[in-house]
């Protein structure tokens, strides 16, 4: 029998942290495995000699097991893949790019290796890779998405039947920042729930006080996805979005799209605070986010829902 997810990483909770750029640091990752979930440091946003660092720091904070997310595009990847390797980090979430030359690497440096999919196909990919789970990310995720709209509730159940027969984990991501939301994946056949933009919103979160007072005020309807000519990406509503949206409305081309993003706009907003200018990736549940918590706290709170929810649907008579 397959162990669990729990089990296969050594957490006490199938929760893990998303690993967002500019906000998943140490001091985040470290937080969250402290409270029993799998925290991972965003290597998106950082060099080798910064990854190597942030790595060394999470672990003087806690000695429970943290990741690190890996976006295989990104320009510093191949610098970070070989400090994931010497620093013997042995849990990777790979995302951005083909997983297939990179999962043996990391497998052979004794790694558990999960990779982020936003189709079936793209699952039954991952496994041929090697992997030993994947994540299934829905259209509501913040951040850079895949260019299929699939939302959580659809792309999970379809990703499960993809692998049925084949030894993976599948983590739910998207949508996710509530006890009921969690068991709603669980319900669907997720071993356990990726959370992003909830753990953004966080104290021990590295993100700017001004990206997180953003986050906080944001309502259901203010985040969008734009450059889906590119490099598709969920933002939250300010000038620098306004200005993407009126170049895609007149048929901007791709390039034109890209340069624009700019190499510094995510550091620009999320990091430096310019939340009229920069880029501020939130998923969909922003709207459901009022309010800065410790990281710890907001791991209790989704056990805490997800055991409520669980015990009432248990307890609801059958429907005739």
């Amino acid at each position: 029998m397959k162990a669990s997810l729990t089990e296969a990483l050594g957490i006490e909770h199938p929760i893990i942290q998303g690993g967002m750029v500019w906000s998943a640091g140490a001091k985040l990752a470290a937080a969250v495995s402290e409270a029993g979930g799998l925290g991972l440091i965003g290597a998106g946003s950082m060099d080798s000699e910064l990854l190597r660092d942030q790595i060394r720091k999470a672990r003087r904070l806690t000695s429970k097991p943290v990741g690190v997310n890996l976006p295989l595009l990104y320009r510093h990847a191949e610098d970070n893949l070989k400090v994931i390797l010497d620093e013997k980090v042995n849990i990777v979430f790979t995302s951005a790019g083909s997983p297939k030359k990179t999962t043996p690497v990391l497998k052979k440096g004794g790694a558990t290796v999960f990779h982020v999919v936003a189709t079936p196909t793209l699952a039954l990919k991952c496994a041929s890779a090697g992997v030993d789970g994947v994540v299934a990310e829905g259209f509501e995720a913040g951040g850079h998405n895949g260019h299929a709209e699939l939302t959580t509730m659809v792309l999970l159940p379809q990703v499960k039947h993809a692998l049925k027969n084949l030894d993976l984990f599948v983590v739910a991501a998207g949508g996710i920042a509530s006890g009921a939301q969690m068991a709603a994946a669980m319900a669907l056949g997720a071993d356990g729930v990726q959370v992003g933009t909830r753990f953004a919103a966080t104290v021990e979160s590295s993100g700017h006080p001004a990206y997180k007072k953003a986050l906080l005020e944001a309502g259901p309807t203010s985040t969008h996805l734009v450059i889906k000519k590119g490099i598709p990406v969920r933002l939250l509503e300010n000038d620098f979005r306004r200005r993407i949206e009126e170049a895609e409305a007149n048929g901007a081309t791709r390039e034109l799209l890209v340069e624009m993003l700019g190499a510094g706009r995510e550091r620009l907003g999320m990091f430096e605070g310019d939340v009229h200018n920069g880029e501020l990736e939130a998923g969909q549940v922003a709207g459901m986010i009022n309010e800065l918590r410790p990281a710890a706290e907001v791991v209790e709170e989704l056990i805490k829902g997800f055991a409520k929810v669980v015990s009432e649907i248990s307890s609801t008579k059958t429907l005739k």
